[in-house]
């Protein structure tokens, strides 16, 4: 058993020991009826758990497509263990009540199979699993911070390499020197481009100058460079609009609900507490990343050469 799978085994074992202690202290279900056999069941209850611990990985590696994998960063693990909690918990809820139909039911009546006990079980079960993952967080905190900071490390110089070599490219364009196309060839950066909305109005630019589009309302904020100044021009139009305009040009992607960036204009990216933020070139501006687009930006910063 490689590291990895070790530590998610005494992780998920921990865990249903906690679950089992809260079970034993307060003794729901009615099994202070079954006086010293309570401790019996109670110890197969927790090897269920474990057994239904182990099916939920099986089921979100297999099925869902979410490998455990510290390589994809730290908000992927965060959203993963989420998801292994809303599979886990009514999964072991259904096992432990079938548990007290077969087997807890002759001395408790009300043990019998129903959607009572279930949701029952499903709300105690909730609370465990809430204080568990709570201390699972503090618990690795400090992992959590320093995986984050490399990740945030290696996305910069990612970054850094990706404007270098655009910027090489560039300068290979403007000295005519043939080399094999690429993805950033196929939509290079000195090509101008005119981006227009519902009415008459429009807007000219070098696709290299646009430093981020910004969705106010029923217009959108183009800020872009022209003559070393930040200049900024308003478009009745939608992002989307605007998005599909820019599709052909990989390197400006969707950070945000309300904003489409220029990776080729960001200075740096920061992050803390799971949350990324691009900070521009030109004009210092913060530009959020939100989760769901948070896996595009870091692909496109990754897979853009």
């Amino acid at each position: 058993m490689d590291q990895g799978r070790k530590e998610t085994f005494i992780t998920r074992v921990v865990s249903v020991c906690f679950a089992i202690v809260v079970l034993a202290i307060f003794k729901p279900f009615g099994l202070e009826a079954w006086q010293w056999l309570a401790y019996g069941h109670l110890l197969i209850i927790g090897l269920l758990g474990v057994c239904t611990c182990l099916l939920t990985e099986f089921i979100l590696k297999y099925v869902a497509k979410k490998p455990r994998s510290l390589d994809r960063g730290v908000s992927y693990i965060i959203r993963r263990n989420l998801w292994f909690q809303l599979i886990n918990t009514p999964l072991v809820s259904l096992m432990i009540c079938l548990y007290r139909h077969f087997f807890l039911s002759d001395l408790v009546e009300s043990n019998r199979l129903s959607w009572s006990n279930y949701f029952e079980t499903l709300l105690i079960l909730a609370f465990c699993s809430f204080m568990i993952g709570l201390y699972w967080r503090f618990k690795y905190r400090n992992r959590y911070l320093a995986a984050e900071l490399e990740e945030t490390r290696q996305l910069n110089e990612q970054l850094q390499q990706l404007q270098q070599d655009v910027e090489n490219r560039a300068q290979m364009v403007q000295n005519d020197e043939q080399e094999p196309a690429t993805s950033i060839e196929a939509a290079e950066l000195s090509d101008t481009i005119e981006l227009s909305g519902n009415t008459s109005e429009s807007v000219v630019l070098p696709v290299s100058n646009l430093l981020y589009v910004e969705s106010v309302g029923n217009y959108v904020k183009v800020c872009w460079v022209h003559e070393g100044k930040v200049r900024t021009d308003m478009l009745r139009a939608t992002s989307k609009q605007v998005e599909e305009n820019l599709r052909p040009y990989p390197i400006i992607v969707r950070c945000h609900r309300a904003f489409l960036v220029n990776l080729h204009q960001v200075e740096k990216i920061l992050s803390q507490s799971g949350t990324m933020q691009l900070v521009i070139k030109q004009c210092g501006d913060h530009l959020p990343v939100s989760r769901s687009n948070m896996t595009q930006v870091k692909e496109a910063i990754k897979g853009i050469r």
